[in-house]
């Protein structure tokens, strides 16, 4: 059989991102949505295996659409999670390489953020928005994803990403996602997203 997937474990406790994510959120989120996704991403490789072993006959088609739309999941969530940090330690602007980029890139961190939060209140149903790094460019850019099969442009670091499915919000704000991106910026893991971009 092939390797599993696993479910990363979260980098602070359920509460630390409280006022702003609940303790709620954060453990239906991680303990069923994420786990979800780890679950059906390993299914799909095993009935790929055995169809390639001729023990059952799957619609091949269904199967790798099963996989992409789960193991994209798992991979947008485990860096969603060190993406955030607890208040104390998240929030504020960046810093360094990283504040230069957007500098260069969006025209001063105030552009960015407000580009940026436009991008994830416009996403048509359920989705994320997302900064890539482009190494052809070498710049940075901004995507919208609905649902999560197609997870980014190809080849390009995803760097920073926030999920505005309602399962990410819909127990504290309720309908209003804007409110929950404007306060999800308080809880933003510069340090996270630095480091990202100096392994692009």
């Amino acid at each position: 059989m092939p390797k599993h997937y696993e479910l990363p474990q979260l980098p602070y406790k359920y509460n630390e991102l409280e006022p702003h994510i609940s303790e709620k959120i954060m453990q239906l989120h991680h303990d069923k949505h994420h786990a979800a996704y780890v679950n059906g991403a390993n299914s799909a490789l095993d009935k790929l295996a055995k169809a390639r072993a001729g023990e059952i006959q799957v619609d091949t088609r269904g199967v790798l659409r099963d996989y992409s739309f789960n193991v994209n999941g798992h991979v947008l969530h485990s860096i969603f999670w060190p993406n955030m940090a607890s208040p104390g330690k998240g929030g504020g602007k960046p810093g360094g390489k990283l504040a230069d980029a957007i500098d260069r890139d969006f025209g001063g961190f105030d552009k960015f953020k407000a580009q940026f939060s436009d991008a994830a209140k416009t996403v048509e149903g359920s989705g994320w928005a997302l900064l890539l790094h482009d190494g052809e460019t070498d710049q940075l850019v901004l995507t919208q994803i609905e649902k999560q099969n197609f997870m980014h442009l190809a080849q390009m670091p995803i760097l920073l990403g926030i999920d505005v499915w309602e399962h990410a919000f819909y127990l504290d704000y309720l309908n209003d996602k804007g409110k929950y991106v404007d306060n999800w910026w308080n809880v933003v893991n510069w340090s996270d997203v630095d480091s990202r971009l100096s392994k692009a």
